[in-house]
């Protein structure tokens, strides 16, 4: 009789469920895996390996740490990683592992690598020295200052298929009169072909306007042509900052409250930046910064008033915060001038005035500050913006096209003045033959 009982608790115990302990670990998790579903230990064992093995987890995270190290001990941008030749040269190292390999040193970067780099580099622009025999090609200059402030000129050849950068001329210690400027484009011509040369571009200052002309009795065939970009930027310095000339005594009597907004601005934007407390309280109120903008960049004045209207919003909640109120360690005087100018709608009203009648002179200088052949477009560019800004400043005033508007004639004659001295037969030329303008057939016909 008890051994029917025995038998009938330990069929109970068997039909219950067992339960199956949680994993501590990769092994645990592997032995009670195999013991679950019956299988070999051993086996499951050596396919974890394989596994391992063929994703090699360990060295990965080794080499991205080493890899990441270098950057953080080099200094280097994290733009870095998304350079293409970065990612070829692990990838290549991958594909095909050399045994004992080590990475070029210093003295092999910087004399036979850099070589033999500037030999590929000048085997790769041989497609666009021969388009110059059939396209032609423009020789431009630019005049520039490095960190160290030591004054260059660059010179480049540009075509239809893209610029190329020839050569950079330190003229530190150097008259740059117009024979020196004349001089070294009179090399480069040489250098490239005068054949190949149809026009020399540099920026319209005395000496560069002199040396172009050098160049033109030289060479016949050459054109010398002003920079458009320059010659736009010039007339909204004559527009925006008019000098104290007598020449210039009717601009500065129209003309002559721009340059008192612009000053505010800056005065604005300096008492701001120049103080951390007050830099802190505007950051505190808007994502975008305010702009440090060079006296030489092109439309300066522009360019600050463009951002200027971007964080208006921001600027006037700044100071009609409790912080700025309480801020006293300052001037004063200076801090409520701010307030006023700020809060003033006469001031914004300026700023939205100056920015819509430049507008079309601003645009076309980004249109035409670019790598892509505009020349058969300045003529037209240039005279519908004088079109626009007729259109904006008529508009303010309200006023009829057909009127008179003494403001409008100022800018008018800033503009034309400008376009006439940096017009040249080119861009007539480059204008009449547009397809846009001339068929096939009425050009066979002039000709």
């Amino acid at each position: 009789m008890q051994r029917v009982v025995d038998e009938a608790e330990l069929r109970v115990k068997q039909s219950l469920p067992r339960p199956v302990p949680l994993p501590s670990t990769v092994g645990s998790s592997s032995a009670s895996v195999s013991g679950l579903y019956g299988l070999d230990p051993k086996k499951r064992k050596g396919v974890s390996g394989a596994i391992e093995k063929a994703f090699n987890s360990g060295a990965r995270e080794q080499l991205d740490s080493e890899i990441a190290r270098m950057f953080y001990t080099g200094g280097l941008s994290f733009h870095f990683a998304r350079n293409p030749h970065y990612v070829n040269a692990f990838k290549s190292v991958c594909s095909n592992p050399i045994p004992g390999y080590l990475p070029p040193g210093y003295n092999s970067l910087r004399t036979t690598l850099l070589q033999k780099e500037k030999a590929n580099i000048e085997r790769l622009l041989n497609p666009i020295k021969d388009s110059w025999t059939v396209k032609g090609v423009s020789v431009c200059s630019d005049g520039w200052s490095d960190s160290q402030r030591r004054p260059l000129i660059n010179i480049m050849a540009t075509c239809e298929i893209g610029p190329m950068f020839l050569k950079a001329v330190n003229c530190e210690g150097e008259f740059k009169d117009k024979h020196f400027i004349a001089n070294l484009l009179t090399d480069s011509i040489r250098e490239i072909g005068p054949q190949n040369v149809v026009q020399v571009i540099t920026d319209n200052a005395a000496n560069c306007k002199a040396a172009g002309l050098l160049v033109e009795a030289k060479f016949p065939h050459i054109f010398w042509t002003p920079c458009v970009v320059h010659t736009l930027n010039l007339a909204l310095k004559n527009i925006c900052s008019p000098s104290a000339h007598p020449k210039y005594d009717d601009v500065m009597e129209v003309c002559g409250w721009i340059p008192k907004v612009s000053s505010d601005a800056w005065f604005i934007k300096n008492f701001i930046m120049n103080h951390s407390m007050r830099l802190a309280m505007f950051n505190d109120h808007s994502r975008l910064k305010l702009l440090a903008v060079a006296d030489t960049r092109f439309a300066s004045t522009v360019v600050m008033l463009k951002r200027f209207k971007e964080i208006k919003q921001a600027l006037q909640q700044m100071v009609i915060s409790e912080k700025w109120d309480m801020y006293k360690e300052d001037d004063v005087e200076k801090a409520s001038t701010v307030k006023e100018k700020l809060l003033n709608e006469l001031f914004w009203l300026d700023i939205d005035y100056i920015l819509d009648f430049t507008a079309p002179i601003y645009e076309m200088l980004r249109m035409t500050d670019t790598d892509t052949p505009c020349l058969h477009l300045v003529y037209e560019w240039w005279d519908s913006m004088i079109e626009k800004v007729k259109i904006v400043i008529f508009r303010q005033e309200r006023r009829q096209l057909h009127d008179a508007s003494r403001f409008f004639d100022v800018v008018h004659g800033i503009l034309v003045d400008r376009w006439t001295k940096s017009s040249t037969p080119l861009h007539c030329l480059a204008h009449s033959l547009n397809p846009r303008y001339c068929s096939l057939t009425s050009l066979i016909c002039t000709l």
